[in-house]
């Protein structure tokens, strides 16, 4: 787990805090966006529209002015994406008689695409949305106020976590620990020096958070109050109806419309 590695995959989950358009977004509608292109992306299996899908979310990105932690996340991501396309290549070899086609290459790269455009659009969610904004919405969505807490509260300490791994790495790189020599086996032994420290820091943390609920008597009263309400824009309405021709589009597509495939474009089969 390098810097690059483990950094950028959870800069995807850490919001940051910026005056835009996207970030004045109902989390609800957003979710229900991220939603509708989840199951877009689950239905097509077709590299073309997947591709299309992750062009759809450029915009948001500009427009949230994340670009720079969104391209950590899927950097971070892309060993994921590549053991992804490695897995289908390799079962399509075996299974198809030790050999591959163009569209054995094509269906990998569809199902990596699918994967990035997931890891995309889950990017610009958390990149954008608050943890308070996102326990809020959870609560006025009727999720009980237990299951929010435990929800945002993760969402809140995977980032830490992950520098503080990152931060006890380096400690024990000085001290002249060699992570990334030696085989796999050899690898996995290596971070147990890692691991160790960073499972104490996790519980200390838990202990001090549940010491911290109990002093403000967490879990009183049963009605809980709010000093803001979410309230449905403009901007919401707008994000609406291109959820709504999202899905439309989708269906139709899906329905009606044969999606070519990259290799035709080649006269491939």
């Amino acid at each position: 787990m390098s810097r690059g590695l483990g950094g950028s995959v959870f800069d995807g989950l850490k919001f940051r805090k910026v005056s835009s358009p996207i970030h004045n977004l109902d989390p609800r509608m957003k979710f229900v966006y991220v939603i509708a292109v989840f199951v877009a992306a689950i239905l097509f299996s077709a590299i073309i529209p997947l591709a299309i899908l992750f062009v759809m979310a450029l915009p948001f990105v500009l427009l949230a002015r994340v670009q720079k932690q969104w391209l950590r996340s899927l950097r971070g991501a892309a060993f994921l994406a590549l053991f992804i396309f490695v897995i289908n290549v390799g079962g399509s070899y075996f299974t198809h008689g030790f050999t591959l086609l163009a569209a054995d290459w094509e269906n990998a790269a569809a199902m990596t695409m699918r994967f990035v455009v997931l890891v995309e659009s889950f990017s610009v969610f958390f990149l954008t949305t608050s943890p308070d904004h996102l326990g809020l919405a959870l609560e006025q969505s009727h999720v009980p106020y237990e299951f929010s807490f435990a929800f945002t509260t993760a969402v809140r300490f995977v980032p830490v976590l992950a520098e503080e791994a990152q931060t006890i790495m380096d400690a024990q790189k000085a001290r002249g620990l060699e992570l990334e020599k030696g085989n796999f086996m050899k690898r996995i032994r290596n971070y147990v020096p890692v691991l160790i420290p960073l499972i104490v820091s996790a519980i200390r943390r838990s202990l001090e958070l549940a010491e911290a609920m109990e002093s403000r008597a967490w879990g009183a009263t049963k009605k809980r109050t709010n000093l803001y309400e979410l309230k449905l824009r403009k901007g919401d309405y707008a994000l609406l109806a291109i959820i709504i021709v999202i899905l439309a589009l989708t269906v139709y597509a899906f329905l009606y419309v044969h999606v070519p495939t990259v290799r035709s474009f080649f006269g491939y089969a």
